[in-house]
């Protein structure tokens, strides 16, 4: 839970200081030549622009996933399994306070579900080979993702979430 709160924390900080920084700023924020630049977009879709305009079905989706992660987390006697659900948690939370509290054009108007998640961070991906496209992101994006990978990473590996290892068909503690 503590992972989960640093995250939020730091989402909800660093969009805030993006916000204040690059609303109405018409050119992105260089911040390392030809590798990364700050540009405040707001996203209705889910990671990487999938499914703009469906918000209400992604603040559903992320409300769920709070809460299964929640209940799950009782269960919990794994630290790798910690760590990765405090990943996904906080990330999760983070984007859901955005489609809950946030109008599409920022804080405090009538919502109804509909609030983009804030994206900043833009990676140009003129020194990654292979790579054409890189989304903007936030650090609830970067969470969800790195969590994502280390979950697939534990369940290939074997690792329970009660704290066994299933090897090879039998599980060891």
């Amino acid at each position: 839970m503590t992972l989960a709160a640093v995250i939020y924390v730091s989402d909800l900080i660093t969009k805030t200081v993006a916000l204040r920084a690059l609303e109405g700023r018409p050119d992105p924020l260089v911040v390392v030549k030809d590798v990364l630049q700050f540009r405040l977009i707001f996203n209705s879709g889910a990671a990487f622009s999938i499914g703009t305009g469906m918000t209400v079905v992604f603040t559903f989706i992320a409300a769920g996933v709070v809460i299964a992660i929640l209940r799950t987390a009782r269960r919990l006697r794994s630290l790798p399994w910690a760590i990765t659900l405090g990943l996904l948690l906080g990330g999760a939370f983070g984007n859901l306070t955005d489609r809950l509290l946030r109008h599409p054009s920022g804080f405090g108007r009538d919502t109804q579900f509909q609030g983009h998640v804030v994206d900043f961070i833009e990676v140009l991906p003129g020194h990654f080979p292979l790579i054409d496209y890189f989304p903007v992101f936030n650090i609830a994006d970067s969470a969800i993702v790195c969590g994502g990978i280390l979950a697939v990473v534990l369940a290939w590996r074997g690792y329970q979430i009660d704290g066994t290892r299933e090897r090879k068909g039998e599980r060891a503690a």
